[in-house]
Protein backbone atom coordinates (compact mmCIF):
# COMPACT_ATOMS: atom_id res chain seq x y z
CA UNK A 1 0.00 0.00 0.00
CA UNK A 2 1.18 3.46 -0.38
CA UNK A 3 2.58 4.91 2.55
CA UNK A 4 1.62 9.17 3.50
CA UNK A 5 2.76 11.63 6.64
CA UNK A 6 -0.27 10.22 8.54
CA UNK A 7 0.16 6.27 8.11
CA UNK A 8 1.76 5.97 11.52
CA UNK A 9 5.65 4.11 12.17
CA UNK A 10 5.83 1.47 14.02
CA UNK A 11 9.20 -1.08 14.96
CA UNK A 12 8.80 -4.59 15.00
CA UNK A 13 11.43 -6.54 17.60
CA UNK A 14 11.49 -10.44 17.25
CA UNK A 15 9.82 -10.08 14.21
CA UNK A 16 10.00 -13.61 13.03
CA UNK A 17 8.34 -13.99 9.95
CA UNK A 18 6.88 -10.65 9.20
CA UNK A 19 2.97 -11.52 9.73
CA UNK A 20 2.39 -9.12 12.71
CA UNK A 21 3.84 -6.48 10.60
CA UNK A 22 2.48 -7.17 7.79
CA UNK A 23 -1.21 -6.84 9.58
CA UNK A 24 -0.36 -3.56 10.96
CA UNK A 25 0.82 -2.36 7.45
CA UNK A 26 -2.50 -4.20 6.22
CA UNK A 27 -4.01 -1.46 8.73
CA UNK A 28 -2.30 1.40 7.40
CA UNK A 29 0.82 1.69 9.70
CA UNK A 30 4.25 1.95 8.03
CA UNK A 31 6.72 -0.69 9.31
CA UNK A 32 10.42 1.02 9.54
CA UNK A 33 12.45 -1.13 11.29
CA UNK A 34 12.18 -4.81 12.36
CA UNK A 35 14.74 -6.91 14.11
CA UNK A 36 14.63 -10.92 13.80
CA UNK A 37 17.74 -12.88 14.39
CA UNK A 38 16.58 -16.57 12.74
CA UNK A 39 18.34 -16.08 8.79
CA UNK A 40 15.41 -18.22 7.29
CA UNK A 41 12.25 -15.88 8.76
CA UNK A 42 14.02 -12.58 8.52
CA UNK A 43 13.93 -14.12 4.61
CA UNK A 44 10.94 -15.00 4.45
CA UNK A 45 9.63 -11.37 6.51
CA UNK A 46 12.26 -9.27 3.76
CA UNK A 47 10.46 -11.44 0.84
CA UNK A 48 6.71 -10.66 2.14
CA UNK A 49 6.61 -7.60 4.22
CA UNK A 50 9.70 -5.55 3.05
CA UNK A 51 13.94 -5.84 3.16
CA UNK A 52 13.59 -3.02 6.04
CA UNK A 53 14.02 -5.75 8.30
CA UNK A 54 17.55 -6.78 9.91
CA UNK A 55 18.49 -10.23 11.21
CA UNK A 56 20.26 -9.61 14.59
CA UNK A 57 19.83 -10.18 18.14
CA UNK A 58 17.92 -7.68 19.15
CA UNK A 59 20.63 -6.73 22.13
CA UNK A 60 22.84 -5.33 19.57
CA UNK A 61 20.48 -3.90 16.97
CA UNK A 62 20.26 0.17 16.74
CA UNK A 63 17.24 1.73 17.09
CA UNK A 64 16.36 4.13 14.44
CA UNK A 65 14.86 7.65 14.92
CA UNK A 66 11.43 7.51 16.56
CA UNK A 67 8.51 5.30 15.71
CA UNK A 68 4.76 5.69 16.77
CA UNK A 69 4.17 2.24 17.97
CA UNK A 70 6.44 -0.52 19.22
CA UNK A 71 5.42 -4.35 18.86
CA UNK A 72 7.08 -7.43 19.48
CA UNK A 73 6.94 -10.81 20.35
CA UNK A 74 9.13 -12.01 22.93
CA UNK A 75 10.57 -16.11 23.08
CA UNK A 76 7.48 -17.56 25.04
CA UNK A 77 9.52 -21.02 25.31
CA UNK A 78 10.21 -19.77 29.07
CA UNK A 79 6.84 -18.92 30.21
CA UNK A 80 4.84 -22.10 28.09
CA UNK A 81 3.05 -24.39 30.21
CA UNK A 82 4.31 -26.77 27.74
CA UNK A 83 7.94 -26.02 29.52
CA UNK A 84 9.73 -26.18 32.73
CA UNK A 85 8.83 -22.33 32.81
CA UNK A 86 11.86 -21.32 35.40
CA UNK A 87 12.09 -17.99 36.08
CA UNK A 88 16.22 -18.04 35.47
CA UNK A 89 15.43 -18.92 31.82
CA UNK A 90 17.79 -16.75 30.33
CA UNK A 91 15.39 -16.15 27.21
CA UNK A 92 12.81 -14.98 29.72
CA UNK A 93 14.75 -11.82 30.12
CA UNK A 94 14.84 -10.86 26.47
CA UNK A 95 11.44 -9.49 27.05
CA UNK A 96 13.01 -6.34 29.02
CA UNK A 97 14.82 -5.22 25.73
CA UNK A 98 11.05 -3.96 24.80
CA UNK A 99 11.52 -1.24 27.44
CA UNK A 100 15.17 -0.64 26.28
CA UNK A 101 14.37 0.54 23.05
CA UNK A 102 11.00 2.23 23.90
CA UNK A 103 13.14 4.54 25.90
CA UNK A 104 14.90 5.23 23.03
CA UNK A 105 12.20 5.25 20.41
CA UNK A 106 9.46 7.39 22.63
CA UNK A 107 6.73 5.28 20.83
CA UNK A 108 3.24 6.57 22.26
CA UNK A 109 2.05 2.61 22.84
CA UNK A 110 3.89 -0.54 22.64
CA UNK A 111 2.50 -3.79 22.21
CA UNK A 112 4.23 -6.86 23.83
CA UNK A 113 2.78 -10.56 22.52
CA UNK A 114 3.11 -13.53 24.43
CA UNK A 115 1.68 -17.16 25.55
CA UNK A 116 -0.97 -16.27 28.72
CA UNK A 117 1.60 -17.34 31.30
CA UNK A 118 3.52 -14.39 30.59
CA UNK A 119 1.63 -12.51 32.63
CA UNK A 120 2.21 -14.36 35.72
CA UNK A 121 5.89 -14.01 35.35
CA UNK A 122 8.37 -12.18 37.43
CA UNK A 123 9.89 -10.82 33.83
CA UNK A 124 6.32 -9.34 32.88
CA UNK A 125 6.29 -7.47 36.66
CA UNK A 126 9.99 -6.34 35.89
CA UNK A 127 8.79 -5.02 32.40
CA UNK A 128 5.51 -3.56 33.78
CA UNK A 129 7.68 -1.82 35.99
CA UNK A 130 10.00 -0.20 33.54
CA UNK A 131 7.36 0.54 31.18
CA UNK A 132 5.41 2.63 34.31
CA UNK A 133 8.73 4.94 35.47
CA UNK A 134 8.84 5.78 31.79
CA UNK A 135 5.29 7.07 32.13
CA UNK A 136 3.27 5.08 30.44
CA UNK A 137 -0.06 2.99 31.72
CA UNK A 138 0.14 -0.91 31.39
CA UNK A 139 -2.75 -2.89 30.62
CA UNK A 140 -2.80 -6.49 30.09
CA UNK A 141 -5.25 -8.33 27.37
CA UNK A 142 -5.88 -12.50 27.39
CA UNK A 143 -7.23 -12.97 23.81
CA UNK A 144 -8.22 -16.15 22.05
CA UNK A 145 -7.86 -15.71 17.97
CA UNK A 146 -11.14 -17.75 17.31
CA UNK A 147 -13.15 -14.94 19.03
CA UNK A 148 -11.66 -13.00 15.98
CA UNK A 149 -12.22 -15.11 13.28
CA UNK A 150 -9.42 -17.53 13.19
CA UNK A 151 -10.66 -21.09 12.58
CA UNK A 152 -7.62 -21.90 15.90
CA UNK A 153 -8.00 -22.12 19.25
CA UNK A 154 -5.30 -20.26 20.17
CA UNK A 155 -4.84 -18.21 23.50
CA UNK A 156 -2.17 -15.15 24.14
CA UNK A 157 -1.30 -12.42 25.72
CA UNK A 158 -0.90 -8.81 24.97
CA UNK A 159 0.72 -6.19 27.35
CA UNK A 160 0.31 -2.64 25.86
CA UNK A 161 2.13 -0.61 27.65
CA UNK A 162 0.29 3.39 25.88
CA UNK A 163 0.79 7.12 26.82
CA UNK A 164 -2.75 8.24 25.19
CA UNK A 165 -5.18 5.48 26.62
CA UNK A 166 -5.66 1.76 26.95
CA UNK A 167 -7.20 0.24 23.84
CA UNK A 168 -10.44 -1.85 23.36
CA UNK A 169 -9.79 -4.99 21.50
CA UNK A 170 -13.22 -5.94 19.97
CA UNK A 171 -13.79 -9.14 18.36
CA UNK A 172 -15.52 -8.58 15.47
CA UNK A 173 -15.26 -11.20 13.03
CA UNK A 174 -14.75 -9.42 9.52
CA UNK A 175 -15.16 -13.31 7.61
CA UNK A 176 -16.83 -15.69 9.66
CA UNK A 177 -14.50 -18.74 8.58
CA UNK A 178 -13.68 -20.41 11.65
CA UNK A 179 -14.00 -24.20 10.97
CA UNK A 180 -11.34 -26.73 9.71
CA UNK A 181 -13.47 -27.25 6.80
CA UNK A 182 -14.13 -23.70 6.15
CA UNK A 183 -10.56 -22.47 6.15
CA UNK A 184 -9.71 -25.34 3.75
CA UNK A 185 -12.38 -24.92 1.17
CA UNK A 186 -10.47 -24.74 -2.53
CA UNK A 187 -7.49 -26.67 -1.63
CA UNK A 188 -6.64 -29.62 -3.59
CA UNK A 189 -7.53 -33.00 -0.93
CA UNK A 190 -4.55 -34.32 -1.72
CA UNK A 191 -1.34 -32.05 -0.78
CA UNK A 192 0.53 -31.27 -4.33
CA UNK A 193 3.40 -30.01 -3.01
CA UNK A 194 2.76 -26.73 -5.05
CA UNK A 195 2.57 -23.48 -2.66
CA UNK A 196 4.00 -24.99 0.44
CA UNK A 197 0.92 -27.52 0.18
CA UNK A 198 2.90 -29.94 1.43
CA UNK A 199 2.98 -32.93 4.15
CA UNK A 200 5.64 -35.51 4.55
CA UNK A 201 4.62 -39.14 4.38
CA UNK A 202 4.06 -41.06 7.33
CA UNK A 203 6.46 -44.10 8.25
CA UNK A 204 4.98 -47.80 8.59
CA UNK A 205 3.91 -46.83 12.52
CA UNK A 206 2.65 -43.77 11.92
CA UNK A 207 0.76 -44.96 9.32
CA UNK A 208 -0.65 -47.86 11.58
CA UNK A 209 -1.35 -45.16 14.57
CA UNK A 210 -3.29 -43.35 12.35
CA UNK A 211 -5.52 -45.72 10.67
CA UNK A 212 -6.53 -46.69 14.52
CA UNK A 213 -7.55 -42.82 15.14
CA UNK A 214 -11.18 -41.70 14.54
CA UNK A 215 -11.85 -37.85 13.67
CA UNK A 216 -11.66 -36.23 16.64
CA UNK A 217 -9.76 -39.00 18.33
CA UNK A 218 -6.02 -39.28 19.79
CA UNK A 219 -3.35 -42.17 21.33
CA UNK A 220 -5.97 -43.28 23.87
CA UNK A 221 -7.68 -44.74 20.58
CA UNK A 222 -4.64 -46.34 19.87
CA UNK A 223 -4.20 -48.01 23.34
CA UNK A 224 -7.60 -49.52 23.51
CA UNK A 225 -7.86 -50.76 19.72
CA UNK A 226 -4.59 -51.46 18.21
CA UNK A 227 -2.18 -51.52 21.68
CA UNK A 228 0.22 -53.19 20.20
CA UNK A 229 1.49 -50.13 18.32
CA UNK A 230 1.60 -48.08 21.52
CA UNK A 231 4.88 -47.36 23.09
CA UNK A 232 4.93 -48.32 27.02
CA UNK A 233 4.66 -44.57 28.23
CA UNK A 234 1.25 -44.25 26.20
CA UNK A 235 -0.07 -46.51 29.28
CA UNK A 236 0.24 -43.63 31.83
CA UNK A 237 -2.36 -41.71 30.41
CA UNK A 238 -3.26 -40.13 33.46
CA UNK A 239 -2.07 -36.51 33.65
CA UNK A 240 -1.19 -36.73 30.10
CA UNK A 241 -1.26 -34.44 27.31
CA UNK A 242 -4.08 -35.94 25.26
CA UNK A 243 -4.28 -34.17 22.16
CA UNK A 244 -0.92 -35.54 20.66
CA UNK A 245 -1.40 -38.96 18.14
CA UNK A 246 -4.37 -36.45 17.97
CA UNK A 247 -6.95 -36.02 14.43
CA UNK A 248 -8.76 -32.78 13.36
CA UNK A 249 -12.63 -32.40 13.10
CA UNK A 250 -14.08 -30.60 10.05
CA UNK A 251 -16.10 -28.57 11.91
CA UNK A 252 -14.66 -27.13 14.77
CA UNK A 253 -11.60 -24.88 14.94
CA UNK A 254 -8.08 -26.66 15.32
CA UNK A 255 -6.35 -26.53 18.71
CA UNK A 256 -3.52 -24.07 18.88
CA UNK A 257 -0.67 -24.32 16.02
CA UNK A 258 2.69 -24.92 17.93
CA UNK A 259 6.20 -25.17 16.09
CA UNK A 260 6.04 -28.93 15.46
CA UNK A 261 2.57 -28.76 13.63
CA UNK A 262 3.43 -31.45 11.17
CA UNK A 263 4.52 -34.22 14.16
CA UNK A 264 1.79 -36.17 15.10
CA UNK A 265 3.04 -36.32 18.64
CA UNK A 266 3.26 -33.34 19.21
CA UNK A 267 -0.51 -32.40 19.21
CA UNK A 268 -3.80 -32.38 17.31
CA UNK A 269 -2.24 -32.22 13.77
CA UNK A 270 -3.68 -35.50 11.88
CA UNK A 271 -5.88 -34.77 9.13
CA UNK A 272 -9.57 -35.40 9.77
CA UNK A 273 -10.14 -38.32 7.34
CA UNK A 274 -6.65 -39.21 5.43
CA UNK A 275 -3.69 -40.52 7.42
CA UNK A 276 -1.37 -37.82 7.42
CA UNK A 277 -0.71 -34.68 9.17
CA UNK A 278 -1.67 -31.79 7.73
CA UNK A 279 0.18 -29.37 5.06
CA UNK A 280 1.87 -26.31 5.55
CA UNK A 281 -0.71 -24.80 3.59
CA UNK A 282 -3.87 -25.98 5.40
CA UNK A 283 -1.74 -25.12 8.74
CA UNK A 284 -1.50 -21.66 7.32
CA UNK A 285 -4.89 -21.48 6.42
CA UNK A 286 -5.92 -22.20 9.97
CA UNK A 287 -3.21 -19.17 10.88
CA UNK A 288 -5.41 -17.00 8.09
CA UNK A 289 -2.48 -16.88 6.43
CA UNK A 290 -3.07 -15.50 3.17
CA UNK A 291 -2.22 -17.96 0.30
CA UNK A 292 -0.28 -15.49 -2.06
CA UNK A 293 2.29 -15.71 1.14
CA UNK A 294 5.94 -17.65 0.47
CA UNK A 295 7.75 -18.90 2.71
CA UNK A 296 11.46 -19.66 2.98
CA UNK A 297 12.96 -22.37 4.32
CA UNK A 298 12.70 -26.30 5.24
CA UNK A 299 9.74 -27.67 5.81
CA UNK A 300 10.24 -27.61 9.70
CA UNK A 301 11.50 -23.90 9.44
CA UNK A 302 8.44 -22.90 7.96
CA UNK A 303 6.86 -24.37 10.30
CA UNK A 304 8.13 -23.19 13.23
CA UNK A 305 7.40 -19.42 11.10
CA UNK A 306 3.80 -20.26 11.58
CA UNK A 307 3.74 -21.97 14.69
CA UNK A 308 5.53 -18.94 16.45
CA UNK A 309 3.49 -15.99 14.66
CA UNK A 310 0.35 -13.88 15.20
CA UNK A 311 -2.72 -14.79 13.19
CA UNK A 312 -3.16 -12.18 10.86
CA UNK A 313 -6.74 -12.10 11.64
CA UNK A 314 -5.77 -11.69 15.13
CA UNK A 315 -2.73 -9.14 14.27
CA UNK A 316 -5.36 -7.34 12.35
CA UNK A 317 -8.00 -6.85 15.51
CA UNK A 318 -5.20 -5.46 17.82
CA UNK A 319 -3.61 -3.33 14.88
CA UNK A 320 -6.88 -1.41 14.85
CA UNK A 321 -7.32 -1.33 18.28
CA UNK A 322 -4.18 0.80 18.58
CA UNK A 323 -5.15 2.87 15.61
CA UNK A 324 -7.65 4.06 17.37
CA UNK A 325 -5.56 5.74 19.77
CA UNK A 326 -3.45 7.80 17.76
Amino acid sequence: MRMNADNPTVVDLYAGAGLLSHSFATEGFCIVQAVEWDKTAAATYALNVGPHVICDDVRRAAAIGRCDVLIGGPPCQGFSTLGKRKDDDPRNWLSLEMARWAKVLHPKVVVVENVEAFLHAAAWRKLSRAFELMGYSVSSHVLNAYDMGVPQLRSRSFTVASRIGSPSVTSVVRRPVRTVRNAWYGLSSVPDGRNHHYAPTPSSLALARMRAIPMGGDKRDVLRTAPHLAPPSWRQVSGQVTDVWGRLEWDRPSNTLRTALQNPSKGRYIHPEQDRVMSLREAARLHTIPDTWSFVGLPTQVARQIGNSVPPAMGRAIARAVRALL
